[in-house]
């Protein structure tokens, strides 16, 4: 029964239907099945197999958009359940997450921290257009693991730089690893700058980001 239920939420997001996927959650939770299970066997599955589409070039961006609302939409349901039961999803870490100063692009950033979060990550999203003393204050703050700098302009991406620099010259930048991407970033910039983490998508944002934690 539960088998069933697993891959019916698994199916409503690699299908790309919100509904579906908050309709079974529904069900999943109507048949006493744990809402920590719920997430494990059902969601995290589902989001695995549209990020390994999206990757391959299969899926595209809307298509990860869509499966990122289902897994919200799971998550109204299954948030209060987990928080009745004293139960907190399992960190996998601290992600601080923004857009650099001068640059306005949302997208990209908010389906990094929403493939992260249903990953197990915790998620601070700063939003866009963020100065570069903001993202060292709330550093110094939050003591995230991990600082995701987001840039798609190739006029912002120095920004990047400027932002790695700040933390080495307030004296914390060994206090967290930096992660960098957006359109115009390569590993080599990457590189060049100082970060100890590049991805060009969502699903490597998710693996850049587990093995930063572990290291």
């Amino acid at each position: 029964m539960s088998q069933e239920i697993f891959a019916k939420l698994t199916n409503s997001l690699v299908d790309g239907d919100p509904d579906a996927t908050f309709e079974a959650t529904k069900e999943a939770l109507a048949a006493g099945i744990e809402p920590m299970v719920i997430i494990k066997e059902g969601l995290i599955p589902g989001m695995n197999i549209v990020g390994e589409k999206f990757s391959c070039g299969e899926y595209f961006l809307p298509d990860l958009i869509i499966a990122a609302d289902g897994m919200q939409k799971a998550m109204t349901l299954l948030e209060p359940e987990l928080l009745k039961r004293q139960q907190a999803i399992e960190s996998a870490g601290t992600v601080l997450l923004g857009t650099v100063k001068g640059d306005i692009h949302e997208i990209g950033k908010s389906l990094v921290g929403t493939m992260l979060t249903a990953n197990g990550f915790k998620v601070h999203d700063l939003g866009v257009d963020v100065p570069t003393e903001t993202f060292v204050a709330k550093v110094k703050e939050m003591k995230p693991d991990i600082l995701g700098l987001s840039a798609l302009l190739t006029t912002t991406m120095v920004m990047q730089r400027e932002v790695i620099k700040a933390l080495t010259e307030a004296g914390i930048r060994n206090q967290v690893k930096v992660m960098v991407g957006g359109a115009p970033v390569t590993r080599s910039w990457a590189e060049e700058i100082g970060a100890d983490g590049y991805a060009e998508d969502a699903m490597g944002a998710v693996q850049i980001a587990r093995q930063l934690v572990a290291k």
